[in-house]
């Protein structure tokens, strides 16, 4: 009997290890989940290996992987309007700027997504998510924040003009104004023969945002209302008389960290995220300071960058499993210390470590002066290249070629005048 009992428990045994085998290798597997992230942010080569380290660990936690896809803001248009216009979406998020999902949400090209209700364990600032809603839905999570500061080599402060301190430029006073650049700007070019002023004017440069986000709305108090006009002109004379002191290899630079640490320069203007790796670099040789001001305040940019689903897109919740982490503290602290964009929710900056610190003073700074002229960048659509060439090229022409100020400023008014109207929005 008990080598009968011992057979019985054998061959039980046995069932049940064909049925674990056979469940094993015919269970119902989890559908395998790829999403397709498109973005015009983070496009630069480091700031793509880092999105895809992060995505990586994104990828370990939930078993979904994503491929991300950067592209520049004209072809993610055409392929998302294609894509929801033909019913076959295969785009599963959307990374740009809020002007740029503006677009997308005056179309209806992007779900609403409160739907998914709220994202517990972080607070998003008031006046960005508010910046989320658009015609009448949510069309985006705020996911990056960036602005434009100057970066001065501490070389530069021993050449500083009478009557200007350095805690004026540090602090933003009354007294860091753009005629107080271009007298301090002089001053060093007597003293050392060198022109130290740096802008990014190459082809791939944010000069444009120069001009329209800060120096326009510093003279004239708009960004396009009042692109012809006399305070326009005094703007255009200014900068023709700042570029005689600004380094003429400027008209090469893309981004500005470069020519700060190879010491070419030694006051720049350009984007967090392109003066970031000479901070991050020599934190003891630079300083990161607001923008002057001119005679209608101090402009500047406020840059938002918020992550949308493409109306129709596959595969919606894992998207918002995408959408959470990328908002998390602990990850949103990550994005400020490697590529330079500030945190969309206040849990995350006592996260932020290391030099990165200097540049949330510098924009803290900026954003805190009485005098501020804040701006959003106008939600143009595919007309936002004309937007942007017509500045370059009153650039080209007044400042680098010489041609008459008003003459110019009255052929790109008309250009200007087109896009808004083609549009049917007021000029900002």
């Amino acid at each position: 009997m008990p080598q009968k009992k011992v057979l019985v428990a054998a061959v039980v045994a046995l069932v049940v290890l064909v049925a674990l085998a056979a469940y094993v290798l015919y269970r119902p597997k989890p559908k395998s989940v790829t999403l397709t992230f498109v973005s015009t942010q983070l496009s630069p080569p480091t700031e793509q290996a880092f999105m895809r380290s992060l995505l990586s660990r994104f990828g370990n936690e939930t078993g979904i992987k994503v491929d991300f896809v950067p592209l520049g803001y004209t072809d993610m248009v055409a392929k998302v309007e294609a894509e929801v216009n033909s019913g076959k979406v295969s785009t599963n998020i959307i990374g740009g700027l809020s002007s740029e999902v503006d677009y997308f949400a005056s179309k209806g090209l992007v779900e609403d997504l409160s739907k998914f209700g709220s994202l517990p364990g972080r607070t998003f600032y008031p006046a960005l998510e508010q910046a989320s809603k658009m015609y009448g839905i949510k069309a985006m999570v705020p996911w990056m924040t960036a602005t434009f500061v100057i970066v001065v080599n501490n070389k530069a402060f021993d050449y500083l003009p009478p009557g200007l301190t350095k805690d004026d430029v540090i602090k933003g006073t009354d007294k860091w104004t753009y005629d107080a650049l271009l007298a301090w700007a002089k001053n060093i070019y007597e003293k050392t023969g060198k022109q130290a002023v740096g802008l990014p004017a190459g082809g791939g440069g944010l000069l444009h945002r120069f001009l329209h986000g800060y120096l326009y709305p510093s003279y004239t108090g708009y960004q396009a209302k009042a692109f012809n006009s006399p305070e326009a002109v005094e703007l255009w004379k200014y900068l023709r008389e700042l570029w005689k002191y600004t380094n003429p290899a400027s008209t090469t630079y893309d981004a500005m960290a470069d020519p700060l640490l190879k010491g070419d320069v030694w006051i720049a203007w350009d984007h967090v995220a392109r003066v970031k790796a000479a901070i991050t670099t020599s934190p003891d040789q630079f300083t990161v300071c607001p923008v002057p001001r001119g005679p209608k305040g101090r402009g500047y940019i406020v840059v938002l960058a918020g992550l949308a689903i493409p109306k129709g897109a596959p595969d919606q919740d894992s998207a918002w499993k995408l959408v959470e982490f990328l908002t998390r503290p602990e990850v949103q602290a990550k994005v400020a210390e490697n590529v330079g964009f500030f945190p969309t929710v206040k849990e995350a900056s006592p996260a932020i470590t290391g030099p990165i610190k200097k540049l949330a003073d510098g924009v803290s700074a900026q954003m805190a002066a009485p005098d501020s002229i804040a701006v959003m960048i106008p939600p143009l659509g595919a007309k936002a290249g004309s937007f942007n060439s017509v500045y370059r090229d009153a650039f080209t022409r007044i400042v680098l070629k010489g041609e008459d100020i008003q003459a110019v400023l009255a052929d790109d008014a008309g250009k200007l005048d087109s896009i808004f109207k083609e549009l049917k929005i007021p000029p900002p």
